[in-house]
């Protein structure tokens, strides 16, 4: 597609896009991402306020900040949306914490697909985002559209989110025309860990700095409704905050983006080896699991478990 028709078609669409950012009152329905098996106690009918893409802007513009995490099955979907998170990334990060890769880039769609089905089954309230994963939308417009339809249909997530700047500038375009919401990635973006051999801080250099508020003014203009600015400097990350009108979701950018978003994992101390500086651990999840885990193994080789009381007559 030429950019000056792509500009055309965008101010076309762009606005519709906007549009449909209601906030939703939803009743449970059982069976659905709104079963009672979620959020609320088993027998709750109280309907519940979808988080939707409108709620981030308005989130934005009360200067409000969004919390983010990630989320890649039912079980830890049920958790974070009750405990109240606004948004759950379904991330290709599933390729290291799920399948133990080294990077992102071997997981495909089909297995992204799986993953944001079992998260939207688990979550009633929080916005869902599916990451297209490596390979699912580089090759052209056409084949990013096809992949984020294909997200939209088989898991009923409420949009997607895809890495880079300029260069995708035209799916997302072609994306947000179809009524498919789209949430940016600037800065290090894992997906291109080869090319930058190394998951250093980015944009550090006044050129790079340059093209990053570039990129994030173009990805705006292109319809998407957030960006996620990853491990640049804090100052580059309040300068691109103060310049767009949609809200940005940090991770290792430091305090003054509108969001955060760390990985669920790192974040409730499940991981061990992965330690950067923006990572704060909420809680030493491996360290409780392994004492559980021993403890069980004891009173089973003690003969301790199960008890009678435990037991069926």
């Amino acid at each position: 597609m030429h950019r000056a028709a792509a500009s055309g078609v965008l101010w076309a669409c762009v606005p519709l896009r906007r549009s449909l950012g209601w906030s939703l009152s939803l009743p449970l329905r059982s069976g659905s991402r709104f079963s009672t098996q979620t959020a609320e106690p088993p027998g709750d009918e109280r309907p519940v306020t979808a988080i939707t893409t409108r709620t981030l802007q308005e989130r934005k513009n009360r200067k409000t900040p969004i919390s983010f995490l990630t989320a890649y099955d039912y079980t830890t979907a049920v958790l974070l949306d009750s405990a109240g998170v606004d948004g759950l990334l379904v991330g290709d990060s599933a390729s290291n914490v799920m399948a133990g890769h080294a990077t992102t880039l071997p997981i495909t769609l089909d297995h992204m697909i799986y993953h944001a089905q079992c998260v939207v089954r688990g979550t009633r309230r929080a916005l869902v985002i599916v990451d297209l994963p490596f390979g699912s939308y580089q090759g052209n417009s056409l084949e990013a559209l096809n992949s984020a339809i294909r997200v939209m249909k088989e898991t009923g997530a409420s949009g997607i989110k895809l890495e880079g700047g300029e260069h995708v500038a035209e799916a997302v375009q072609r994306i947000v025309c179809s009524g498919i919401p789209v949430m940016g990635h600037l800065g290090l973006v894992p997906q291109s860990i080869n090319k930058f051999g190394g998951y250093r801080v980015r944009a550090q250099s006044v050129e790079e700095a340059d093209q990053l508020k570039k990129d994030a003014l173009l990805l705006e203009r292109a319809g998407c409704f957030a960006v996620v600015l990853e491990k640049i400097p804090y100052t580059l990350a309040k300068e691109v905050t103060a310049s767009l009108k949609i809200p940005t979701i940090g991770i290792g950018a430091g305090p003054f983006c509108d969001g955060q978003i760390l990985v669920t994992p790192d974040m409730l101390g499940l991981t061990k080896n992965f330690n950067p500086r923006f990572v704060r651990r909420y809680q030493d999840m491996a360290t409780h699991i392994h004492k559980a885990v021993r403890q069980y193994i004891t009173d089973v080789q003690g003969r301790a478990f199960p008890s009678l009381d435990e037991s069926y007559k």
